[in-house]
């Protein structure tokens, strides 16, 4: 983008704004369309734009999904007067660094081809956790060359709070038609306890490739469950029964993992 997004209208040396950034240009926009501070609210909002750039919805498009319902036409209002000003003072946030990158690759198609000569060879971990828009940008790069390893565990996807699409994964096969599927089922780090209990865990899983993990390590003490209130509750938990064990049954600290 450095190099290239003049393509797209901006100038080369833009600002990238962070969250403290972002809040004042909504709090701007919502005092510009005479909203209620207190009903739209920074955070959320920056989580609603968030999203609809995971899915690359542009304002335009927004506004059109929001149909009848109020509380999206204000948002689609918000979301638009929040790009319109990033463009104007030539910034982007986080999100537009994939959107443009997207973009910028699907309309210059000299851009695309320097790329995709320039990086044969693709590898990407942590696969499960990757959005549209990176999906986007890897299925651009490799369709020429098809030169591409990802690595990742779909019982692992836990961001789809923020935008992962556990689909990339699953389907990556249906995209790469060529592509060989190697199951990293040992593991070298639990005891067969833990395997065991996590094993029964994640069979219910919706949507998963499926797996056996296994280890070479036998036996293990027997996995506890316990039931809290809250995150809290939890870290006090975990806090008082390592310290009652160092306490009390002369345990050293080196013995407690998190």
């Amino acid at each position: 983008l450095r190099r290239y997004i003049d393509r797209l209208g901006y100038d080369n040396h833009f600002t990238i704004y962070d969250t403290d950034d972002q809040k004042s240009v909504i709090r701007k926009a919502v005092k510009e369309l005479d909203l209620d501070p207190k009903q739209y609210r920074e955070g959320p909002l920056l989580g609603v734009i968030s999203a609809a750039k995971n899915e690359m919805i542009e304002p335009q498009d927004f506004e059109t999904q929001a149909g009848g319902d109020f509380r999206m036409c204000q948002e689609a209002k918000i979301y638009k007067a929040y790009q319109k000003t990033l463009i104007d003072n030539n910034a982007v946030d986080f999100d537009d660094l994939l959107l443009l990158t997207v973009r910028l690759l699907r309309e210059n198609r000299d851009v695309l081809e320097a790329y995709q000569e320039r990086l044969r060879y693709i590898m990407v971990d942590e696969y499960q956790d990757t959005n549209h828009p990176q999906y986007r940008i890897v299925q651009l790069i490799c369709k020429e060359h098809q030169n591409i390893c990802v690595v990742g565990d779909d019982d692992q996807s836990i961001y789809g709070w923020r935008g992962a699409d556990i689909r990339n994964i699953l389907e990556f096969e249906k995209d790469f038609k060529s592509a060989k599927v190697i199951r990293l089922e040992q593991n070298y780090r639990s005891t067969k306890a833990i395997l065991d209990c996590a094993n029964k865990i994640i069979v219910h899983n919706t949507g998963r490739k499926g797996k056996n993990l296994w280890t070479a390590k036998p036996g293990g003490q027997p996995v506890e469950f316990k039931l809290v209130d809250n995150e809290r509750d939890e870290a006090y938990s975990i806090a008082r029964t390592i310290s009652e064990q160092h306490r009390f049954e002369k345990r050293s600290y080196n013995d407690f993992a998190i």
